[in-house]
């Protein structure tokens, strides 16, 4: 019992599928030459991460030089992922103003 397709739902078919191939092209966005949106989404999560372990391992080297075991831990913890979010903002607006220059020089 095969019913045979509808003539209207085809051709309806067939001029979306002209209109989706005849779409102008997407560029790709000028995040950062040479650098993808997930490339860049990746160095500053890595930003993050090393701010945090680097605050952690400094203040644990001062907790057991000092043998004060959990604070200075939790101080430069906090530390770091202060200087790591710093540094994520940091990368956003230099990669926000090669972006916004990008653009400028695409529009001359």
């Amino acid at each position: 019992m095969a019913s045979e397709p509808d003539p209207d739902r085809l051709r309806a078919l067939e001029a979306r599928l002209k209109q989706v191939k005849a779409a102008p092209e997407v560029k790709p966005s000028a995040t950062a030459k040479g650098f993808s949106q997930g490339e860049v989404a990746w160095r500053m999560v890595i930003e993050l991460a090393t701010g945090i372990m680097l605050g952690s391992a400094i203040g644990y080297g001062i907790d057991v030089l000092a043998g004060t075991l959990p604070i200075f831990l939790i101080i430069f913890s906090l530390f770091g992922f202060a200087a790591g979010i710093k540094t994520m903002l940091g990368s956003a607006r230099e990669l926000g103003r090669k972006a916004e220059k990008a653009a400028k020089d695409e529009g001359k």
